[in-house]
């Protein structure tokens, strides 16, 4: 292969953490061609159907990622399902080097007794619903008056507070008017957030925790019997502004006098108590909950203190869990690619030559953005280094003069191939142009109504409207 053409890179995923390694390669020293693939017609991965719709500044994290496809230097081939409309064989006869960035997207797995009675969910369905996906049906069964909510992080905190929330206050937003109707219709009075370990151990965000407090007609109450904190709590609050700042806001809501308790919905945050069994016969009936004591280190241990609470309903939100790839290594019990700095490794611990991981699908689902972009910034790194044969600047080295001709692997390098072969098979492939076409749709339907966007839903109208077929619908 002539090293005179561009590395050609595949990077599959275009949530944040595909975007920030296709924005960080294509600010290296090497000249590179790359194409971002994504299953949906839409970009932005969880950013679009992972945060809940009220939370607009988290959205905006959208306007910069926005800017990276818009530079026109990184190709989006979108509506393309790895797996399904090409394998990595495939893609190795047109790309040299394939990073996979498919995030987690499962719901974590809680073995306890009853967890797959009819009316308990995971978390990730139903923000997936909430959000507008358009691979999840378009109805959800909201028709409990008591939630039980499992786990005490940011997921599980936008469950409860869509669930809380009184449907016309999430109106200005971009909610799908299905999702609107559903939640209008819900019966819902009490939903209780249950976390196995104290206050100081919860994984919420401060400004998430402070934002409950604001919800109109909805009642934060937490209870002063579960606050206790050992020596690895006062630790973790001493260590950390944000455990201080949790601690601080959920102390405060514990002084409120009840009599203020007036709203007509109510969210209850638990601690110390640890789910052990789902309650009912043919659906979901009641929650059972262990009461828990810190060991000292910030862990617990069950007392065998059991409490039944009569519910209809109950969410997990307990983490997400990656999805196999076909043709890829994975970790079944991590939920993740097996790979060192970025680098996919086989069961033998061989490096898997030209492939990579980043993001969620590379570390599992933990940390922020800034978690991502560092992640990327490493697996591009390693990526640069392997194909060129250099060690990049810093580091605390001098960047190494490699042999480029070593990364030119492809045996069709032409950008063009890939769109013919994808043609071919069938796919109605949507590009940067066609998703400028449904996202300025979308801006004018929320226009009309006087907010900033309104979701398309049904993946054949998105696919329809983005490439300006005549028989487009709303």
């Amino acid at each position: 292969m002539s090293s005179s053409r561009p590395l050609r890179v595949a990077i599959v995923g275009a949530g944040p953490a595909g975007i920030y390694a296709a924005d960080i390669l294509s600010k290296t020293d090497v000249e590179v061609s790359i194409d971002l693939f994504e299953r949906l017609p839409a970009p932005f991965g969880l950013v679009r159907y992972g945060v809940a719709p009220d939370h607009p500044r988290i959205k905006a994290i959208i306007v910069a990622l926005h800017k990276v496809l818009a530079r026109g230097d990184v190709r989006l081939l979108a509506n393309v399902d790895y797996g399904v409309d090409l394998k990595l064989d495939d893609l190795r006869q047109f790309y040299d080097a394939v990073i996979f960035s498919t995030g987690s997207i499962r719901d974590a797995a809680l073995a306890i007794e009853g967890i797959d009675l009819p009316g308990s969910f995971g978390a990730a369905d139903f923000v997936s619903w909430f959000d507008g996906h358009p691979d999840v049906p378009r109805e959800w069964p909201l028709e409990a008056r008591e939630v039980a909510v499992l786990g005490a992080g940011n997921v599980a905190l936008d469950v409860a507070r869509i669930l809380a929330k009184h449907a016309d206050d999430l109106l200005p937003t971009e909610i799908p008017d299905n999702v609107y109707a559903g939640l209008k219709a819900s019966p819902v009075t009490d939903v209780h957030v249950f976390a196995r370990r104290g206050p100081a151990q919860a994984k919420f965000s401060p400004l998430e925790l402070r934002e409950l407090g604001h919800v109109p007609d909805v009642d934060v109450i937490v209870y002063p019997e579960d606050f206790e904190f050992d020596e690895g709590s006062m630790a973790a609050i001493n260590s950390s502004n944000q455990t201080k700042q949790v601690v601080k806001t959920l102390t405060d809501w514990t002084l409120k006098d009840p009599s203020q308790f007036t709203a007509s919905r109510r969210l209850h945050l638990h601690f110390l108590k640890a789910p052990v069994a789902v309650l009912g016969h043919e659906k979901v009936e009641g929650l059972r909950t262990e009461r828990t004591v810190l060991n000292g280190d910030g862990t617990v241990s069950g007392t065998g203190e059991f409490q039944d609470w009569p519910v209809q309903a109950v969410y997990r939100a307990v983490g997400y869990f990656g999805s196999p790839l076909p043709e890829v290594p994975f970790d079944e019990l991590k939920g993740v690619i097996p790979n060192r700095e970025g680098r996919v490794i086989d069961i033998d611990g061989e490096q898997v030559p030209g492939v990579y991981a980043t993001g969620w699908i590379k570390r599992g689902p933990v940390g922020l953005i800034g978690h991502t972009k560092s992640d990327a910034s490493e697996t591009v790194r390693h990526l640069v280094e392997d194909v060129t044969g250099a060690v990049p600047a810093g580091e605390g080295v001098e960047a190494v003069e490699g042999d480029l001709e070593a990364g030119r692997v492809a045996p069709h390098g032409s950008p063009d191939a890939i769109i013919e072969f994808l043609t071919e098979r069938g796919v109605h492939l949507v590009q940067w142009s066609d998703w400028e076409v449904l996202d300025a749709h979308e801006r004018a339907l929320g226009e009309a109504r006087g907010r900033e966007r309104v979701k398309v839903v049904p993946r054949e109208d998105m696919i329809r409207i983005a490439r300006r077929e005549d028989d487009a619908t709303a």
